[in-house]
C-alpha cells in the first residue's frame, strides 16, 4: 500500500481523509548513476582471479548429483572437489537470462528483475524478534505473521522473505505454517526455503495450487524464489546445491548469495573477499544452468567486515559500502540482475542502527542493485528483526521511492502563474497553485515530525521509535488480508493437514 493509501486508513480512524494521488512504488527504477569503486581493469583482474580460483584451486561440492552435473558440463571432479573451467562458466553466463519476471498473486504484484530495476525486501532470516511492547524474544509464528502483514501493507516492499524463524513450530512442519501465512496474508512474491527436496516440493505444490496453476503453468514462470548461501570459503553444501538444482529445474528463481565476511571466512581486503564471493557465485550460477539452461537466477553478494577483536559481523561500514560497489561492477560485467543488502549490527533501534542501515542502503543504491534485502528492520547483524525498526526504515525507503517514482517537471509545475500571483515579500501558502496541490503533492513523513519544538512537546514529545510502535500496532490491529479465493484457502489448509498427518517433511542436511 502506498503512503497516500495509508493516509486514507488513518482517515477511517478519525483524522481527516486526504485525497489520493497515483504514486507507483511498485515499478521502481534506480535513478542514480552507478558508482565504481575499482577501475575497470581491476574489475577484470578480479573476475579473472575468480575464474582461476574455480579452475585451479577448485570448490568443494558436497552433493553427488551436483558433482555429476558439473562433470557432465566439462568440469574436473576429484572426490568432492570440483574444478570448473572458464568455458563452462562462460557458457552458463550466456544462458542465464538478463531479465525475467517473478509472479505475484496479481499482475500488479509481479516484479521484473533486470539491471536498473529496484526491488526492496525487509530484513529476513532472524532467529529473534523484538519490539518495545514485548521485548526481545525467540521468533514465533505470531511474530512472523504480523511481519508478513506489515510487509503487505507497504508498496515499497515487493517480496515477502523469511522475516523471522517461527521457533515455536517444529522444523518438519515450519515450512507449512510459513507458507500458509505468506499466501493468505499477502499477494506478493513468496519465498521458499531450500532445506531439502521434500520441503521444496511441498512449497511448490502449495503455491501452484493456491495460484490455481497447472504443472506446466507453474514451470513456465517463476512464482517464488529462494536464497542460496554458499558456505564460504569455497563450499556448496548439500541443501544449497540441491536447492539450486530443484529451483532451476522447476523454473523458479534462485538468488545466489555468498556470505563472505572479511577477515573471517574471506580475505581481509575488499578485493580478496570479493574475489572469493564472485568465484562462489559463478559456481552456483553455473550449477543452475547445468540443471536447466535459461533458469532464472540472480547474482548476489553479502560481503562486509568483522570486528577483529570479537569476530562479530559489522554492517554499514566503509568496507561494506565499498564491497557493494564492487559487486555492482561485477554484476554489470555479467549483465545479470543482482541482490545486495543493507542491515545493521546495532543491538537496538537507535542512532547507530539508523546510520548503519542508511549507509549500507546508499551503498546498494549507488551500486545499482536490483534487489535490496534487509532494507528494513534488521538488527544485531541479522540476529533480530525489530518491529519499530521496520517502520523507521520504511521512512527512508519511501523517501527513496519518491525519488525513483518521480515524474519530470511539467509547465504547470514551473508555476509561472503562482509567481505572478504572489507579490514580493508575500507567501505561497494560499496561492491557487499551492491549494490545488498541498494535499496530494508532497511526501508525508511516516514517523518523522516536522512540527516546531513547542508544538511537539505539547503533544507528548514521542520520539520516532515510540511513534513507530503505534504505527505497527495499528497496522496489525486493522489488517485486512487480500481477497483470496476461500476455496483455495481451504484447499491449502487441507493440504497442510494431510501432509502434517503424513509426518511432514524434515529438513535435509
Amino acid at each position: 500500500m502506498t503512503r497516500i493509501e495509508r493516509r486514507g486508513r488513518r482517515g477511517r480512524t478519525g483524522a481527516a481523509d486526504a485525497p489520493r494521488r497515483k504514486v507507483n512504488y511498485h515499478d521502481l527504477r534506480n535513478p542514480f548513476p552507478a558508482m565504481n569503486a575499482f577501475t575497470e581493469d581491476r574489475i577484470e583482474a578480479l573476475h579473472q582471479a575468480s575464474l582461476t580460483v574455480l579452475e585451479e584451486i577448485g570448490i568443494k561440492v558436497l552433493l553427488p548429483e551436483a558433482r555429476k552435473l558439473f562433470r557432465q558440463g566439462g568440469a574436473r571432479v576429484e572426490g568432492e572437489m570440483v574444478h570448473i573451467g572458464r568455458e563452462t562458466v562462460e557458457a552458463a553466463l550466456a544462458s542465464a537470462p538478463p531479465s525475467f519476471t517473478v509472479k505475484g498473486a496479481r499482475p500488479d504484484k509481479d516484479i521484473l528483475l533486470e539491471l536498473g530495476r529496484l526491488v526492496f525486501q525487509p530484513g529476513a532470516g532472524a532467529p529473534h524478534a523484538t519490539d518495545l511492547v514485548r521485548g526481545r524474544r525467540p521468533g514465533t509464528l505470531g511474530d512472523f505473521r504480523e511481519m508478513v502483514q506489515i510487509t503487505q501493507s507497504f508498496d515499497v516492499l515487493h517480496m515477502v522473505p523469511p522475516l523471522v524463524e517461527p521457533q515455536d513450530i517444529p522444523m518438519h512442519l515450519r515450512h507449512y505454517a510459513m507458507t500458509e501465512a505468506v499466501l493468505t496474508q499477502s499477494d506478493k512474491v513468496p519465498f521458499v526455503y531450500s532445506r531439502g527436496t521434500p520441503q521444496v516440493r511441498d512449497g511448490f505444490e502449495m503455491i501452484r495450487d493456491f495460484r490455481g496453476l497447472s504443472d506446466d503453468e507453474f514451470h513456465a514462470q517463476s512464482w517464488c524464489y529462494t536464497i542460496i548461501n554458499t558456505n564460504s570459503p569455497r563450499v556448496i553444501d548439500m541443501p544449497m546445491a540441491q536447492g539450486l538444482i530443484d529451483f532451476a529445474r522447476a523454473g523458479q528463481m534462485s538468488i545466489v548469495t555468498p556470505f563472505t565476511l572479511m577477515g573471517a571466512m574471506a580475505p581481509i581486503t575488499v578485493a580478496g573477499a570479493m574475489t572469493l564471493s564472485h568465484a562462489e557465485a559463478l559456481a552456483a550460477i553455473t550449477l543452475t544452468q547445468l540443471a536447466r539452461p535459461g533458469a532464472p537466477v540472480c547474482y548476489g553478494t553479502f560481503t562486509s567486515n568483522v570486528d577483529m577483536k570479537s569476530g562479530a559481523p559489522a554492517f554499514g561500514t566503509p568496507e561494506h559500502f565499498t564491497a557493494s560497489l564492487v559487486a555492482g561492477q561485477l554484476a554489470r560485467k555479467l549483465g545479470l540482475p543482482w541482490r545486495c543488502a543493507g542491515g545493521s549490527a546495532a543491538n537496538i533501534n537507535d542512532a547507530q542502527a539508523a546510520n548503519e542501515s542508511q549507509f549500507g542502503l546508499w551503498g546498494c543504491l549507488l551500486a545499482g542493485a536490483s534487489v535490496i534485502i534487509h532494507s528494513a528492520g534488521w538488527l544485531e547483524g541479522g540476529l533480530t528483526v525489530s518491529f519499530e525498526k521496520i517502520i523507521t526504515d520504511l521512512e527512508v525507503l519511501q523517501m527513496v521511492a519518491e525519488l525513483c517514482a518521480g515524474t519530470p517537471a511539467t509547465d504547470a509545475d514551473i508555476a509561472l502563474d503562482a509567481l505572478r500571483e504572489v507579490a514580493p515579500s508575500g507567501h505561497f501558502f494560499g496561492a491557487a497553485h499551492t491549494m490545488e496541490r498541498y494535499q496530494t503533492q508532497f511526501y508525508e513523513p511516516l514517523v518523522g515530525d516536522w512540527s516546531n519544538f513547542g508544538t511537539w512537546t505539547e503533544r507528548g514529545a514521542f520520539d520516532a521509535n515510540h511513534r513507530a510502535t503505534g504505527i505497527w500496532q495499528n497496522i496489525v490491529a486493522n489488517f485486512e488480508p487480500p481477497a483470496h479465493d476461500p476455496d483455495r484457502i481451504d484447499g491449502l489448509r487441507d493440504y497442510i493437514a494431510r501432509r502434517t498427518a503424513e509426518g511432514g517433511a524434515p529438513p535435509e542436511s
